[in-house]
């Protein structure tokens, strides 16, 4: 596949490549959700996979891709920590070397999951652009193979081999609520989506506190922010990717903001009710899908539940905080 925007075709490919190597994951109801959305709520337990986050899937349909040209090189990459986990766990899997930059203070948890998992892990900027910039440069400088967390095509088909299982299980849905971080999850719902089933409509959601994909995507410009100061690091985006940009653009029927308290909420009620771990990205989708429920009442909804790595200090605040619920 070239760097051309991935299609249906490619998601199929992928759903082959990988299905050695990954287990389908769960798409469940639970009575609970149901009665507070007043809606029938379908949650894709993305969660499940051995990193604990929905973007394996793609770094192994990119190895698994890369090896049928032979010895794969060196992987680099820059993460906030899935992206990272993604491309080490496929790096062992494929028995090549993996180097990941990591901003300094990310997620110890995801950090240290990384490790396990083999690569050498770089601390490096304040932030993940400026991580990613320096770990760009570096992977040229070594000649290694850099493994952008947006713009590249053999990612977004490798995870949106989730949403073929989503519709599997709920065929007929009219609503699914994704979050959006790089957007590569959601770039790979729209992508299946609209070729299975027109009607439905796909919704983006990110933090308020990380909202350049999200002002991106509403004023057609392309908008950069300074901060991204939201405890769910999947979402934190300082500026958008080129290539998943322009596939919501054309594949979200809409983009919503949800708080840090919202999303906290979310991470107690999903708790609560599924008795799963969401970390704050994971439980972004939930937080929009209760912000709208005025709007979804008696329809068939599905919420991406993207990941579980929340570190235990975080979940002990979550759940110790019962000022507000859903």
């Amino acid at each position: 596949m070239s760097k051309d925007q991935p299609s249906l075709s490619d998601v199929l490919a992928a759903k082959k490549r990988i299905a050695p190597y990954i287990h389908p994951t769960p798409a469940n109801r639970y009575p609970g959700l149901d009665q507070l959305l007043d809606c029938e709520v379908w949650i894709k337990h993305e969660n499940h996979h051995p990193t604990s986050a929905f973007k394996v899937r793609g770094g192994i349909n990119l190895c698994a891709s890369l090896a049928t040209a032979g010895p794969l090189p060196e992987l680099y990459a820059a993460s906030t920590g899935n992206h990272g986990q993604s491309v080490a766990y496929a790096a062992h899997a494929f028995g090549t070397p993996a180097r990941i930059f990591v901003p300094e203070k990310s997620n110890p948890d995801k950090v240290r999951a990384i490790k396990n998992l083999g690569a050498e892990v770089i601390e490096y900027g304040q932030n993940y652009e400026t991580c990613r910039l320096h770990a760009e440069a570096v992977a040229k400088e070594q000649g290694a193979r850099f493994v952008d967390g947006g713009n590249e095509p053999l990612l977004i088909a490798g995870v949106g081999t989730y949403a073929l299982e989503l519709f599997e299980a709920a065929p007929d849905l009219d609503v699914i609520y994704v979050p959006v971080g790089g957007g590569s999850g959601a770039c790979g719902c729209c992508t299946v989506a609209h070729a299975m089933n027109k009607r439905v409509k796909v919704i983006g959601v990110q933090a308020e506190n990380a909202p350049a994909v999200y002002r991106s995507w509403h004023s057609g410009e392309t908008v950069k922010t300074e901060h991204a100061d939201t405890f769910a690091e999947g979402l934190a985006t300082l500026a958008p990717f080129e290539m998943p940009l322009e596939i919501l653009r054309r594949g979200l029927h809409d983009f919503i903001l949800v708080s840090e308290e919202e999303m906290q909420q979310a991470v107690r009620t999903l708790f609560m009710h599924t008795h799963n771990i969401a970390e704050g990205a994971g439980a972004a989708a939930f937080a929009a899908a209760y912000k709208e429920r005025h709007k979804l009442r008696g329809q068939k909804i599905a919420v991406i539940m993207s990941g579980g790595n929340l570190t235990i200090d975080m979940l002990q605040r979550i759940l110790s905080n019962h000022s507000t619920e859903m």
